[in-house]
C-alpha cells in the first residue's frame, strides 16, 4: 500500500539521490585535488560551488521533510537492487531501486547542479567585462 503522496516522496526521493550526488562530488573534488592535473583550480571551482549549491538545496529538503515528518533509511543493497525505507507521518514504505536506475539518477542531478553552476560562472565572467 502506498503512504506516501508524490509531493512527500518528491521530496523525500530528491533527498535522497541529492545526498548521494554530493558524496560523488566529494570524491571528484578529492580525486583532482590528489590527482596529477596540471590546472586544478577551475576544476575545483566548478565542484565546490556545484557541492554548495547541493548542500544548500539539501538543507532545503531537510528542513521540509523535518516539517512533515519524513525520513529515508538505507536497508541494504546488492548486485542488482538497492533497498530504502520511506518513512512519513508514521507510515512505513519499502522501495528497490535497480541500481544501473540510482546511477542514472545521480547522473542526472550532478549535471543540474554543473549547469546551475556553470549559469552563476558565466553570469559573473559576463558582468566582470
Amino acid at each position: 500500500m502506498r503512504y506516501l503522496t508524490e509531493e512527500e516522496f518528491n521530496i523525500t526521493s530528491r533527498f535522497l539521490f541529492l545526498s548521494m550526488a554530493i558524496v560523488v562530488l566529494e570524491k571528484d573534488i578529492t580525486h583532482i585535488e590528489n590527482g596529477a592535473f596540471k590546472i586544478k583550480e577551475p576544476y575545483l571551482k566548478l565542484l565546490r560551488h556545484m557541492e554548495q549549491i547541493a548542500k544548500n538545496e539539501r538543507r532545503r529538503l531537510r528542513e521540509k521533510m523535518r516539517k512533515g515528518k519524513m525520513d529515508v533509511v538505507y536497508i541494504q543493497k546488492n548486485d542488482t537492487f538497492s533497498t530504502y525505507l520511506f518513512i512519513v507521518r508514521g507510515y512505513e514504505e519499502e522501495r528497490r531501486y535497480f541500481n544501473p536506475a540510482v546511477r542514472k539518477k545521480v547522473e542526472n542531478i550532478y549535471q543540474e547542479l554543473m549547469i546551475e553552476a556553470l549559469k552563476g560562472h558565466a553570469q559573473f565572467l559576463s558582468e566582470a567585462y
